[in-house]
């Protein structure tokens, strides 16, 4: 299946955003504004959850099996969503969410096998491991 439209360029930042320990911020922000309330997201908060759960579990080094482009393309999808200019700006009512929601929807089928074998790791973690996966880090000011 073809990435969406104009993904391949998150692809570096993506890189970047790993490099210089900016993943606590962009799943803080993933959190803001998935919490809006919008029905259009309604039916991907379980799957932005597994997501921000899996990069959590990445970030605190209890979950590396994970192939790296498989991570490079979550993050780049993450953020994709939480980028108000893109394909679709995210204020143009009604549409600015559904290209978000696409390459959201590309993530999770393309990496479908990847978060099928985290959500089973997940899964079979004791509840203290369950409960900090399911807490994102504290955004810190890299210098």
């Amino acid at each position: 299946m073809k990435a969406p439209w104009n993904f391949a360029r998150y692809l570096p930042i993506a890189q970047r955003f790993l490099k210089r320990g900016r993943l606590p911020a962009l799943l803080l922000a993933v959190t803001r504004k998935s919490g809006g309330g919008a029905r259009s997201l309604s039916s991907l908060k379980a799957d932005l959850g597994l997501l921000q759960e899996l990069c959590v579990a990445w970030w605190r080094g209890s979950y590396r099996a994970i192939n790296p482009q498989a991570l490079v393309a979550i993050v780049a999808g993450l953020i994709y969503f939480v980028s108000p200019l893109d394909a679709l700006p995210d204020f143009i009512p009604g549409l600015g969410l559904v290209d978000d929601l696409a390459v959201l929807a590309w993530v999770m089928k393309t990496w479908g096998g990847e978060l099928d074998a985290f959500r089973t790791w997940r899964d079979a973690q004791d509840r203290e491991t369950r409960e900090a996966i399911a807490k994102l880090p504290v955004a810190e000011r890299v210098t």
